[in-house]
């Protein structure tokens, strides 16, 4: 079989390219999801501002939420960080082996730039401030100047200096903790190699009195001892507290602690669109093997007839997929790392990967690709040839012409499965989910749904031909007459070409709403609960009671409440997410927020308190005056009483706490923002209270909201469109294949009397009939998730989003329809009909 193989591929050029194309994007697209995949595993971000520390003692950020029963769950990524003991440091530099430990304080600044109305002139050039103690770790060096030792002055590096415009000497305005302040630049600093963040350092006195709290400690050992011995006795010596001990790469996740959260996100959306990937593969491969196959025919029943099995048929056709496939391979695992690399820079661009991580893609991803690959080549070569050998010869040399039977007891059980599974995640997503976490089986849905009608596919083709036959043939005469018959007689070859187009429209389509339903459902929620007319955003650090105090008096305003943002969870509920927290002040929450309580006051928002949703307090069977116990940001736990409750919007809920509670647990330890209700006069003049604030109008804000949105979407859509741009190949590659094999048709038609117009006509009106049939199955198939998800996100039982993306699905499948059909036809009826007549089929 191997002899025989080699020797028939020199002869199927055609589909034998088809499937080398179908396998090598699979390749690339499987390659490209275990490259992201291995790199969300990994998280790696090499250290940087903190190269040079051997150890780093940080806060634990990851808490295992109570689980149910026996169920374990995953760790739950605190999203504030973790403060350390102070009294760590001492314990720390107790250790044997360590040489030296720095207490490490991290905090934003700004430098802001007077214009001559004293607002920030050229805009705030934003760093991280430290101790200048921990500037060795990188390390840096003193350019000019010399180092930060007296309250009142700065260490400026390079680059920060460049922004700024300024120099050694000079006083520049510095922007953290409550407010602003001068310092005099006293040495600009650099370093070896280029970090991804801008720094400047105070003297450590400074730097305690702006940030009391220890946000790690660098450690440096002996020289000559064992890392992991002084690692193992360092972490005994903290046992008990809430700490962790790093090393290596480590050190990353320390100086960027977004780094943590990212990873699962990648991982979930790589190991996600990987499956979905491997699962189309196998169906176009399948599909693409199945058409080569029926072309097949006659020579797989004069094999038959000469005494060849079906097993050595089968053989024969699972080598010739295994070649084309290890060349296949080949070509997609050296494709396939420039591509990973490439999309995992645009994940980086919008904001969903920090710049810090780095791409990892070892033998993993090739293992996998290389695994996903062979099922596919199998699994797809096993589908596609079971119905051309599983004949007896006279029924396949009989069958040669017209294939008639496609439906298989096994086949149709699997329909009915995928399409009852479909059915299941549908009603699963109207009963279960309320908002964006409802993508997480409206995305399901789609794949199973299209799978179920491409197992059905001969059978709906017949049907809808039958349907939308009679209008066809009454509008466009003998050419539509004919293209019905043929679609009748060769309804398995016609679905061929319409199972790919169906997979392409509903993928595309379900996918591509799904976004814009949950972005104009999000969006929505946003601009429902934003009452203020601007917000105050300080240059860095965080509100001071001053500022907000002055907002208060400033004439015009309404009302101002102070507001930050984190991240809780409530003991005893099992939630990895966690639920959402905002802060405001008490008095004005009413004002500012579109939170309208149903039972208790706003009023009452004051220590250890909490607001929540009519809905949160049903689940905890809590009401006004009962308390539970809430950890927030930074794994401190909180005894808070409910002293107000609020219909939340389902899937959008919240929680709302005193801004000053849940300030202090953040990273700024004050609250990030004023929400200001004020006339447009007032809210234009606001700026001038403090230099580098900045005004941003609610107008302006809900846009911002929704670019952000939109951004994040442009991950999926690439994804998708990687997918669709298979499928779309699959398209192409059934059409060509499958009008190709009709030269002898064409032929016959010419010689009695058709002419080449006449077939071309025929053949437009049957790839527009090709078209409609696959639009209108992949619209149900797609519909199976979007009316679901638009209802658990948006309350509606129709999906958002713009007609022009339906209307482009439609145009490029009908583009595609008729590109893939009239060129290689008319490519064709080139061929004298005499020659054409006797040629193979």
């Amino acid at each position: 079989m191997w002899k025989l193989a080699r020797r028939t591929i020199r002869y199927r050029g055609k589909s034998l390219t088809a499937t080398f194309l179908a396998l090598f994007l699979g390749t690339v697209t499987v390659m490209t999801c275990g490259g992201l995949l291995e790199t969300g595993v990994r998280n790696n971000a090499p250290a940087q501002r903190l190269a040079q520390a051997d150890l780093v003692v940080t806060g634990d950020r990851s808490v295992t939420p109570p689980a149910k029963g026996d169920d374990t769950e995953d760790p739950a990524v605190m999203p504030e960080r973790v403060p350390v003991p102070a009294s760590a440091l001492d314990r720390v530099r107790g250790v044997e082996g360590v040489r030296e430990a720095v207490a490490e304080r991290t905090f934003d600044a700004a430098l802001v730039r007077d214009g001559e109305d004293g607002r920030g002139g050229a805009g705030p050039v934003k760093a991280q401030a430290h101790g200048w103690a921990s500037a060795a770790f990188a390390p840096y060096d003193i350019v000019e100047g010399r180092a930060p030792a007296r309250d009142g002055e700065v260490a400026l590096d390079a680059g920060t200096a460049r922004a700024a415009g300024t120099g050694v000497g000079d006083e520049v305005r510095i922007a953290a903790g409550e407010g602003t302040r001068k310092y005099t630049v006293s040495a600009v600093v650099g370093t070896a190699r280029q970090l991804d963040r801008a720094a400047l350092f105070l003297s450590d006195d400074a730097a305690r009195a702006l940030a009391p709290a220890v946000a790690d400690i660098a450690v440096t050992t002996d020289s000559g001892t064992d890392l992991g011995d002084v690692r193992e006795r360092v972490a005994a010596a903290l046992d008990g507290q809430p700490l962790e001990v790093v090393s290596g790469d480590g050190r990353g996740t320390v100086e960027f602690p977004e780094v943590m959260s990212g990873g699962s996100d990648l991982v979930a959306l790589a190991g996600a669109f990987g499956g979905m990937t491997t699962v189309v593969a196998i169906m176009v491969v399948s599909g693409t093997v199945a058409l080569s196959v029926g072309q097949r025919r006659r020579e797989f029943g004069l094999l038959r007839s000469i005494g060849s099995t079906q097993r050595q048929l089968r053989r024969m056709l699972l080598t010739e997929t295994l070649m084309v496939a290890v060349a296949a391979a080949g070509a997609g695992w050296f494709a396939g790392p420039p591509v990973g690399r490439w999309l995992f820079g645009e994940f980086q661009d919008t904001g969903f990967v920090s710049d810090s991580v780095t791409y990892a893609q070892g033998w993993i991803p090739a293992v996998a690709a290389g695994g996903a690959l062979l099922l596919t080549a199998l699994l797809g070569g096993w589908i596609g040839a079971r119905r051309g050998v599983n004949v007896r010869p006279v029924e396949a040399l009989r069958e040669a012409e017209v294939q008639l039977r496609w439906a298989h007891p096994l086949r149709i059980a699997l329909a009915v499965l995928f399409l009852a599974g479909a059915a299941a995640l549908a009603i699963l997503t109207v009963l279960l989910f309320d908002g964006p976490i409802a993508g997480s089986t409206a995305g399901p849905t789609v794949l199973c749904a299209v799978i179920g009608l491409a197992l059905l596919g001969p059978g709906l083709t017949k049907l809808m031909a039958w349907l939308i036959g009679g209008p066809v043939r009454r509008l466009t005469g003998a050419g539509g007459k004919l293209a019905v018959s043929h679609a009748r007689v060769r309804a398995v070859r016609m679905a061929a070409a319409v199972t790919p187009l169906m997979l392409a429209t509903g993928m595309a389509t379900g996918n591509l709403y799904l976004q814009t339903t949950q972005i104009d459902a999000t969006n929505s929620a946003y601009a429902a609960n934003l009452r203020a007319d601007a917000v105050l955003s300080p240059a860095a650090g965080g509100v001071s009671d001053t500022l907000l105090a002055e907002v208060r008096r400033t004439e015009g305003v309404e009302a101002a409440s102070a507001y930050a943002t984190s991240t809780g969870f409530i003991d005893g509920v099992t939630d990895e997410d966690g639920i959402p927290l905002q802060g405001v002040s008490a008095r004005q929450a009413s004002l500012t927020t579109a939170v309208r309580p149903v039972a208790g006051s706003l009023g009452e928002l004051d220590g250890n308190t909490v607001a929540l949703t009519t809905e949160r307090a049903r689940a905890l069977d809590k009401t006004v005056g009962d308390s539970f116990t809430l950890r927030l940001g930074d794994r401190a736990e909180v005894d808070v009483r409910v002293v107000a409750l609020f219909k939340g919007r389902p899937g959008y809920e919240t929680a709302f706490l005193p801004a000053e509670l849940l300030a202090a647990h953040t990273d700024a330890g004050r609250p990030s923002q004023i929400l200001v209700r004020a006339s447009p006069s007032a809210a234009a003049g606001l700026a001038a209270l403090a230099p580098g604030l900045e005004v941003t109008d609610r107008e302006t804000l809900i846009e911002a909201h929704a670019e952000g949105a939109q951004t994040q979407a442009w991950i999926n859509y690439l994804l998708i469109a990687m997918i669709v741009a298979y499928t779309v190949l699959a398209v192409v590659n059934t059409l060509v294949l499958s009008v190709g094999s009709r030269r002898r048709e064409f032929a016959l038609q010419r010689l009695v009397g058709a002419t080449k117009g006449q077939v071309m006509k025929a053949l437009t009106i049957e790839s527009l009939m090709v078209a409609a049939i696959g639009l209108l199955l992949g619209t149900a198939a797609a519909s199976t998730s979007l009316i679901p998800f638009a209802h658990a996100a948006a309350n509606t039982w129709m999906p958002s989003g713009p007609w022009w993306i339906y209307g482009a699905i439609v145009t490029g499948a009908v583009t595609l329809s008729l590109a893939s059909t009239l060129l290689p036809a008319w490519s064709a009826l080139r061929t004298r009909p005499v020659e054409a007549a006797g040629a193979q089929e």
